[in-house]
């Protein structure tokens, strides 16, 4: 079953090759959560926390593959939005996109949220309210700004910042690694069930972005094939990264650690006293690139529901000169930055990491169902082996993580889901 692309499609400018996507997807992925983590896990599930990363990587492999090969047949933009509105018609689509946008709206904030956290350690007039709004509101300003500018401008932006911001963190394992006591990683007792439940939200929302990272798929050259390389690059590197991290800062400080909100840098420091400083920035560095594409991404995610009539028609405008979706950007920042003034980081990745795996869990659904009917943009889609197999190792694998959210977190996905489908019903008259 082969799916048309909607005409304006032809408006956006395809930009993004494999390695400019996968680092496109690693620079959401390795955000602000990395950094603030290793402490709360620590906290969690004491020396056992270095497995979290890899349950956690065990779980997220099966799901990764299952968004390539979605990816690979719904090539327009919108990503988890296009994959359920191909597998399963418009009012699933919307679904898929309503959720998309909430876990990656939230997550925006909760990371914007942690920035100022980082530069409060550094500069305390950013732990008053007023220094916290201020800067909240000059990031916001600062990123939609650039991505008002053109996406070749906003790609390249990602592409600067991901190189800058990995290099401290793959230099901290690399050399850390020499530096651990192997008593700090010792478990001589292991948690309990429900600690490793928060746990894996947590990690969760650590290993989220992908599906904001793919919504700009109208912008990739050769999608059939890109999306799939660059999903499965960006992955493996991300899953040794985090892995490395956890253990060196694990191995370096043991029960210090635990609840420390700046680890990485503690982390650096014990390593080389200016270390901490030159983490902290690093840690500014990485989630201003996280803020960067996150609002990239979200504003197609906009875009694409209000091309296709799900929200406002303006939302799905390209602005023709920067043929840049202007009216998107500017909504998905501005309800960023509304979360982050009224909401702290830790809240936030619990909403948004809950919210992704009810959405993760949707998207192996829809690969299995485009896979059966073998829709497709494009002409060699990538195959899962197996049939449905690899999709239900992804739902049982969401299942269990969604298992351990609290009524107050589920309450918080449904409110924001029944709104989502008023919305959905409201707009009916202009579909």
């Amino acid at each position: 079953m082969t799916s048309s692309s909607p005409a304006n499609e032809q408006l956006l400018v395809r930009t993004f090759g494999t390695l400019l996507l996968a680092a496109a997807i690693v620079n959401i992925i390795v955000g602000g959560g990395i950094f603030a983590l290793p402490g709360r896990l620590a906290a969690t599930l004491g020396p056992a926390a270095p497995y979290a990363f890899g349950l956690g990587a065990l779980l997220m492999i099966p799901v990764v593959l299952c968004f390539a090969a979605a990816g690979s047949r719904a090539t327009v933009t919108g990503g988890p939005y296009s994959y359920g509105r191909e597998a399963f018609g418009p009012f699933a689509g919307f679904g898929f996109g309503a959720l998309t946008w909430l876990s990656n709206v939230t997550g925006c904030a909760g990371v914007a949220a942690a920035v100022v956290d980082q530069a409060a350690r550094v500069w305390p007039i950013f732990a008053d309210t007023l220094g916290r709004s201020l800067l909240l509101i000059g990031l916001f300003t600062l990123f939609a700004g650039l991505n008002l500018r053109g996406v070749q401008l906003g790609a390249r932006a990602i592409g600067v910042l991901a190189a800058i911001k990995l290099t401290p963190l793959v230099l901290l394992v690399l050399l850390g690694i020499w530096f651990i006591d192997p008593a700090q990683l010792s478990v001589p007792q292991w948690p309990e069930w429900k600690h490793w439940g928060q746990a894996m939200v947590l990690v969760l929302f650590a290993y989220a972005g992908m599906e904001s990272a793919l919504v700009p798929t109208g912008e990739v050259k050769d999608p059939g094939r890109t999306v799939p390389r660059a999903a499965l690059i960006a992955i493996l590197f991300v899953i040794a990264l985090y892995v490395g991290l956890q253990v060196t800062a694990q191995g370096m400080l043991g029960a210090a650690l635990a609840g420390d909100k700046a680890p990485l840098a503690s982390t650096a420091g014990a390593l080389w006293a200016p270390g901490f400083t030159l983490l902290l920035i690093g840690a500014g560095i990485s989630m201003l690139g996280y803020l960067q594409g996150n609002i990239l991404g979200n504003s197609r995610l906009l875009y694409a529901l209000g091309r296709d009539g799900l929200l406002p028609a303006a939302l799905g405008r390209v602005h023709p000169r920067t043929r840049v979706p202007h009216i998107g950007v500017i909504v998905h920042a501005g309800v960023a930055l509304a979360l982050a003034l009224s909401g702290d980081f830790a809240t936030l990745a619990l909403v948004s990491g809950g919210s992704v795996g009810l959405l993760y869990l949707l998207v192996c659904l829809a690969a299995w169902r485009l896979q059966r009917v073998d829709s497709r943009t494009h002409e060699t889609p990538m195959h899962l082996p197996g049939g449905p197999l690899i999709p239900l190792i992804g739902v049982a694998a969401m299942g269990v993580i969604l298992a351990s959210l609290t009524a107050q977190e589920w309450i918080a996905i449904g409110v924001a889901l029944a709104i989502s489908a008023v919305i959905y019903w409201a707009s009916a008259p202009r579909r």
